[in-house]
């Protein structure tokens, strides 16, 4: 008497018939796949381990008048209703350069006294991250210029829709005549352009802390 190998299972032998190579052809495929996913990583964690990543923050200032905070900056400011911390945010668009992305901007968040968050934002949409972080959160590799000198830094990546500067980068920038930023979108790399010099150090300092380093 004969076996059908179905009813001895599919990927054990037995008689080979056109249906039991087709099942043993899936499971073949299926071992295969299981085996190719387990050699890549895990996708990146969020910010850190237990947290969310940060979103913008909100209360900096949106609905009140841009004040000039010197050079191309623009500061905005708003007082906490039921603490009374001090919140300032200031902003600094890119230029209208060739080949550049003069939709960009630099965003520096403080509350009293202290800076929050220094956000650059592209302007359009970016790629995925590149990177991880020290904690497994989700980073990209930038290309930054400040005047003459230019480095490569990591910086976090919030949920595709800016990059979190680091405190670093944000006081080299504080003065410099020219800072650009190289950045990954999914057509390729793009360069934004700023001219930051001319900004009330005074002003800076008293907001968020900050006081200018060089490259």
């Amino acid at each position: 008497m004969t076996i059908d190998p179905i009813s001895r299972g599919t990927c054990s032998g037995g008689k080979v018939t056109n249906l039991s190579r087709a099942l043993l052809l899936l499971c073949l495929i299926g071992l295969g796949t299981t085996a190719t996913l387990g050699q890549y990583p895990p996708p990146p964690r969020d910010y850190p381990p237990g947290q969310d990543q940060p979103e913008e923050p909100r209360g900096y200032g949106e609905n009140a008048t841009g004040m000039d905070a010197g050079g191309n900056w623009t500061k905005y400011g708003s007082e906490d209703r039921m603490t009374a911390s001090t919140r300032t945010r200031f902003e600094l668009q890119a230029n209208n350069a060739p080949s550049s992305d003069d939709q960009a901007k630099i965003i520096l968040y403080c509350t009293d006294g202290k800076l929050t968050l220094a956000d650059f934002h592209p302007g359009t949409r970016l790629s995925r991250p590149n990177w991880p972080g020290f904690w497994g959160q989700p980073q990209m590799r930038v290309r930054v210029r400040i005047d003459d000198s230019h480095d490569e830094h990591s910086w976090n990546w919030i949920r595709g829709h800016f990059l979190a500067m680091d405190k670093g980068t944000a006081r080299e920038m504080l003065g410099a005549r020219l800072f650009r930023v190289e950045f990954q979108t999914p057509g390729g790399s793009e360069i934004a352009e700023f001219s930051p010099a001319g900004i009330d150090l005074d002003l800076v300092k008293k907001s968020c802390g900050l006081t200018p380093k060089k490259p």
